[in-house]
């Protein structure tokens, strides 16, 4: 999870169009949110120990555009998440991508695959 959030706060601080990052809570989860994009949670749950996961607005195309440009990076739950074992090697490039789709989606949801 530490590893997660330092890819959050390094892809935003990277990203030109990005000013400002809302670090907070929701549902009792860490989550990201910028002006111009979608929030980003983050957990653990006591119910699947040897898994932790981002979870992205299941009303968004954000997930379904992942497992079409990353196939079988990831492994996703439904419209709403990517999950991760904890023995996994995070895919970091594939990664940084997609938390940078996240947070800049309000600009890009019009582009094809935005813009992956």
């Amino acid at each position: 999870m530490q590893l997660l959030r330092q890819l959050i706060l390094e892809t935003a601080n990277e990203t030109e169009e990005i000013t400002t990052l809302e670090e907070t809570l929701k549902w009792g989860e860490p989550s990201y949110i910028t002006k111009i994009g979608s929030t980003l949670r983050m957990d653990w749950k006591p119910k699947k120990p040897d898994q932790y996961a981002f979870y992205f607005n299941c009303n968004s195309n954000l997930v379904s555009t992942f497992k079409t440009v990353y196939k079988d990076v990831f492994t996703y739950e439904g419209n709403r998440a990517i999950i991760f074992k904890m023995e996994d090697e995070l895919p970091v490039t594939e990664l940084k991508n997609c938390i940078k789709i996240c947070l800049t989606y309000h600009k890009v949801k019009q582009q094809l695959l935005l813009g992956l």
